[in-house]
Formats: structure tokens, C-alpha cells, sequence
């Protein structure tokens, strides 16, 4: 991501006449839509932190608003945002992909996108985090500390501006909204499901079911990095039946549950250098697919072992917890889940997307399937 606060040529090629990937496009160079998307993203600080309050009061708190929205919103993998572009091209006919059409889909995209910045910076604050993504978290930066909580209120109500300025007119406005707030409602119960779970130095391993990992696994993740970006391309394609909505959901929370899972897995055993993140599972007694799938192999003995040093930031603690994931054959556990996921998946593709294209759900498995980051 560019760290130019200026428009560039990418930026009016985007916001302009001459918007490529549309119908309307004219005789330059077509751009991806990740370029697309990174150009868009200028534009988007701009009128979020200048245009859109010019009141000179405010000067102080719209410059820490673009500084938040800079370090914050970019960055990952993005598969999110670009999934509701993405989406909407095997949804539409190319001739119906109007420049006004992909560049709102590309605003719902990072509208998507600064949920999930809105979600991370208070999650790295609960979690007492150090890393996010290569760097150092928003609330770990010199002079930011717990007022990244009112940062992370910015990011979120950043979205609403948004969807109400682009997309107010437009027939799917209220079902955007009704997507947007549905889904962080739920993300916010299963980060309270997450939080009773783990709770910071009360460690009780007979919460660590796989029920209860199933639905906060669901409700924290799955709704809102899978099934958010695609039922938000399906409204802005006209589909709202509400049996459709049903069946791309039952496929992408399955998507849903084991990314979480992989996730999990890339924390223990992840390379930080790739992941972009320190993994600190074991350390914050967290309910991890891990712990849970351990727990239900190991014997007595290993399970006082593991009492004694699962949620302690001590690192020899955390490696006797390694140690014995390993003794159980983990990473063997783990690599049968993801093959046994994938046939699941395949499945329920064949079975409830008769009426959607199967490209927009094999896409997203190609992405999540086999990552190590």
C-alpha cells in the first residue's frame, strides 16, 4: 500500500471519467482490482479526514482520525474487501458492471475493511497484544495507549459516513446497513463468548469444549470475514432472497470455521516472520482448536501437565504446552482436519449453490486452503 496521502494517477484513474474495469472504460490500461482497490483507498482517507467536516475545530482530532485510518485500515491480505468486488464479477455480466457499480463495491469492500481494523484495534487492546501485521499495535505506538479505544469507534463509524454517502440512493442501502450492523453484533457476542472463555489467568479446562470453540469460532469470525463480503456483493447484485442468503451462508461459515481453525494452527506453529504476528495462544489461555482437539486425546497425566502451564506468560511454560502438542501428533490432526474440511466443502457447494455461480465460493478456497500466513 502506497503511503502517499496525495492523489495519484491510480486515484483519478479510479475516481474520475476514466474508471477502468467497468463497462464505461475507455482506450488506458486496464488496472487489477487490487490496484483498484489500493487507489480508492486515497480517496476515502481524504474525504473521511478533509472533506467531509470542515469545521476548523476539529483540525486536531480529523489529523489523529487520517493517522488512524492510515496505519490501521491498510495492510493484510485484504481478502476481505476484495472479495466483495470479487464476488460481484461472477455475480454480473460484464455489462452490467457499470464504473459506478465496481467503484461502490470497491467502497463496501473497505467499508469491510474498517470493520476489521475496528475489530483489531480493540481486540489487540483486550488481548494485550504486541504485534498486528508487521508492526507494532496501534495502542503499543508512543503516546497512543487506551485512547485507541476511541480510535477504534472512529474506524467503525467511519462505515456508516461511507455506505450513507455512496450508497444512500441506491436499492440495497438499508440491506447494507442491516448487514453491517447484524454482523458486528454478532462478531461482538463471540468476542464476549472468546473473552468468558480465556479469561486471563483463570484457567479451567473444562470450558475448552468444541461446542462452545464452534461458536465462538462462528460468531467472531465466520459471519464477518466470510459471509459479510459475499452477501454484500449478492444485495448490490439484486439477489436478496432470503433462502439464497441462507445458502451462501451455510457454505461460507464452513470456510468460516476451519480459516479459524487454520489460524489457530499458524499461531503455535506459523513462522512470525511470515504471519506477521507473534502467536500468543498458549500464553492467553485462549480457546484455541488446538487445545480443545489436545484435549480430547490426551490422558490424565498429560492433562495436569498441561493445567500447570497453559495460560502463563512464562516461555518455558509455553514450550512444555508445544512440546506435548506434538506428542500428540498435532500437526498430523491438523493437516487430516484440513483435507476432511475441503471435501465438506465441496459438498455443500454441490448441494445448496444450484443457483449460485460455484466460483465465487471456490475462490475463496483457493485463497484459505493450504495459506501458512
Amino acid at each position: 500500500m502506497s503511503k502517499s496521502n496525495s492523489l495519484g494517477q491510480e486515484d483519478n484513474i479510479i475516481m474520475g471519467d476514466s474508471l477502468c474495469n467497468g463497462t464505461h472504460s475507455n482506450s488506458k490500461a486496464l488496472l487489477s482490482d487490487p490496484q483498484l482497490f489500493e487507489a480508492q483507498f486515497h480517496e476515502l482517507v481524504t474525504e473521511l479526514s478533509e472533506s467531509d467536516l470542515a469545521d476548523p475545530a476539529l483540525a486536531d482530532a480529523l489529523n489523529r482520525f487520517r493517522e488512524v485510518l492510515v496505519y490501521n485500515s491498510p495492510g493484510g491480505k485484504r481478502n476481505r474487501g476484495l472479495s466483495v468486488i470479487a464476488s460481484l464479477r461472477d455475480l454480473l455480466s460484464p455489462t452490467q458492471l457499470t464504473q459506478d457499480t465496481v467503484r461502490r463495491a470497491l467502497l463496501v469492500g473497505w467499508c469491510i475493511e474498517l470493520l476489521q481494523a475496528f475489530f483489531l484495534v480493540a481486540d489487540d487492546i483486550m488481548d494485550g497484544s504486541v504485534t498486528r501485521r508487521g508492526q507494532p499495535c496501534w495502542y503499543k505506538k508512543d503516546g497512543i495507549g487506551l485512547d485507541a479505544i476511541n480510535d477504534s469507534f472512529l474506524l467503525e463509524a467511519a462505515i456508516y459516513r461511507l455506505l450513507r454517502r455512496h450508497c444512500r440512493d441506491q436499492p440495497y442501502y438499508v440491506h447494507l446497513l442491516e448487514l453491517f450492523t447484524e454482523t458486528s453484533f454478532q462478531t461482538e457476542l463471540g468476542q464476549a463468548l472468546d473473552l468468558m472463555t480465556s479469561t486471563p489467568g483463570q484457567v479451567d479446562l473444562n470450558r475448552f469444549t468444541m461446542d462452545r470453540y464452534k461458536a465462538i469460532v462462528k460468531y467472531k469470525t465466520a459471519f464477518y470475514s466470510f459471509y459479510l463480503p459475499v452477501a454484500a456483493a449478492m444485495y448490490i447484485a439484486g439477489i436478496e432472497s432470503e433462502e439464497e442468503h441462507n445458502n451462501a451462508k451455510l457454505i461460507l461459515l464452513e470456510m468460516g470455521e476451519f480459516f479459524q481453525i487454520q489460524d489457530d494452527y499458524l499461531d503455535c506453529y506459523g513462522d512470525p516472520a511470515v504471519t506477521g504476528k507473534i502467536g500468543t495462544d498458549i500464553q492467553d489461555n485462549k480457546c484455541s482448536w488446538l487445545v480443545v482437539t489436545a484435549l480430547e486425546t490426551m490422558t490424565p497425566e498429560q492433562r495436569a501437565e498441561l493445567k500447570a502451564c497453559y495460560g502463563r506468560h512464562d516461555d518455558a511454560c509455553v514450550e512444555k504446552v508445544k512440546a506435548l502438542y506434538n506428542t500428540l501428533k498435532m500437526p498430523t490432526f491438523y493437516h487430516k482436519y484440513e483435507d476432511e474440511s475441503y471435501q465438506r466443502l465441496q459438498k455443500l457447494i454441490a448441494c445448496h449453490a444450484q443457483n449460485l455461480p460455484h466460483s465465487i465460493f471456490l475462490n475463496f478456497a483457493k485463497k484459505i486452503y493450504k495459506r501458512n500466513k
